[in-house]
């Protein structure tokens, strides 16, 4: 296999209906330039000949810290006016994984996901016994109305105002993750998220579910999702796609195109952020917008937010 960059990392900051006219001029700078340091955190990482997990979950604690987006600061909340965070991620290396659901403290989820693949012997933490382990590992906490913000709160609102009965399934989703392969071809993921607008009973979409919205495998690749959770449950995207890469001998672009075409038939939208084991990144969405960068050894950062992009 013929390698195609030497180190590799490619972001998301979500997916949905994100077009020409839904942000105004600052919104759309200020969410580039984020997208811009989310690929500056990792690389740095990477260039240094750094881990790809480290690279990964640095690129994602820069988006969970800006409020543009739905994860750590800036995440919805549920019907009930709390916020819950999602976080996940996989070392590709050993295919590790940890994962935390609806952590209400941390202000950092996927480095309490971290926590959890390496310093506890599970896989997936929840609620209240997640944040007792952040506590424990001393981990950074804050307030809730650190993570809060008005934006969001006029989300639930409107999503109320409008009787709609569960969640939003139209605002722009704005789940963050990260994907990179390191000089020594080791593939790692990493995904964030606040879930979606509007969610009750303690519902739990894709984000933190290993082979559904994160996975990574050395031998096939590295995926995070963001989009329609309860669609990549079912079509358990991420194992899905590095599946085709593994035993098809698909390449994960083309798988990745492939699966969220069956998304696409389910009924759900949004995208992935790919890497192979031979450095190829990219991103396949079916939305009409996906927040999106990507960087590697032999090629500048670049990103963009619109499908014609």
């Amino acid at each position: 296999m013929k390698t195609v960059a030497d180190w590799t990392l490619v972001v998301h900051g979500g997916a949905g209906i994100i077009e020409q006219g839904n942000l105004n001029p600052e919104e759309e700078r200020s969410i580039r330039e984020a997208l811009s340091r989310a690929l500056e955190a990792g690389a740095a990482i990477l260039r240094e000949g750094g881990a790809a997990l480290d690279a990964a979950e640095a690129a994602v604690r820069v988006l969970e810290d800006d409020p543009n987006f739905n994860a750590g600061r800036g995440s919805v909340f549920t019907y009930d006016g709390a916020i819950e965070m999602d976080a996940a991620v996989m070392d590709g290396r050993t295919r590790d994984a940890g994962a935390v659901t609806g952590v209400t403290r941390t202000r950092n989820p996927v480095t309490l996901a971290r926590r959890v693949m390496e310093d506890s012997p599970h896989v997936l933490l929840s609620r209240d016994g997640a944040d007792t382990f952040s506590r424990e590992q001393g981990l950074e906490q804050a307030d809730a109305d650190w993570f809060a913000i008005a934006e969001r709160r006029r989300q639930l609102d409107e999503l109320k105002a409008q009787g709609d009965a569960y969640f939003d399934a139209r605002m722009k989703y704005g789940t963050v993750g990260a994907v990179a392969r390191d000089r020594f071809g080791h593939l790692a993921a990493a995904t964030s998220t606040g879930g979606i607008t509007g969610k009750r009973w303690g519902r739990i979409g894709d984000s933190p579910l290993i082979g559904a919205g994160t996975y990574a495998d050395d031998r096939a690749g590295a995926v995070s999702a963001t989009g329609s959770g309860e669609y990549f449950i079912r079509a358990v995207v991420a194992h899905e796609i590095c599946a085709r890469a593994r035993i098809a001998d698909e390449g994960v672009l083309s798988a990745s195109r492939a699966v969220m075409k069956d998304v696409g038939a389910l009924g759900g939208t949004g995208g992935v952020i790919v890497v192979g084991p031979d450095g190829t990144g990219g991103w396949a969405f079916n939305s009409a917008g996906m927040y999106r960068g990507k960087v590697s050894s032999e090629s500048d950062p670049v990103v963009a937010i619109y499908g014609d992009e």
